[in-house]
């Protein structure tokens, strides 16, 4: 069975830096183009970024401004995501999910269009 699991969420100081994990079982996820969201409660699932295991590339979303950087640490079957400079505005629960091709999905803030996702960890961005 395909899991995602994220860890490394909590309580942060604005302008303070978070790594959140996100390890996978099942599934080798060296193969798989992964995501990132994050929802606040009420609102729609936003996008983050989009991580390609073919090229290792990754496409952002403008809000992102260099600020959130992913890394893949294939021998842990886990994807990293470095936050930096963290605002209030970051605070939400923090999605991984998996496309089901090693690209990016063509639409890739579309949360449709990927397969498994984990069960999310909290992120508080607070003083």
């Amino acid at each position: 069975q395909e899991q995602l699991a994220e860890s490394g969420g909590g309580l942060v100081q604005p302008g303070g830096s978070l790594r959140l994990s996100c390890a996978a079982s099942g599934f080798a996820l060296e193969y798989a183009a992964v995501g990132w969201f994050r929802q606040v409660p009420g609102k729609e699932r936003e996008w983050i970024l989009c991580n390609s295991a073919n090229d290792n590339t990754t496409v952002y979303a403008d809000f992102v401004k260099g600020r959130f950087t992913i890394t893949r640490d294939n021998a842990k079957n886990t994807v990293l995501l470095q936050i930096d400079k963290m605002k209030p505005e970051d605070t939400a629960d923090y999605f991984c999910t998996k496309f089901k091709y090693s690209g990016c999905p063509v639409y890739t803030h579309i949360a449709s269009a990927y397969d498994y996702w984990g069960q999310g960890t909290q992120v508080t961005v607070s003083s």
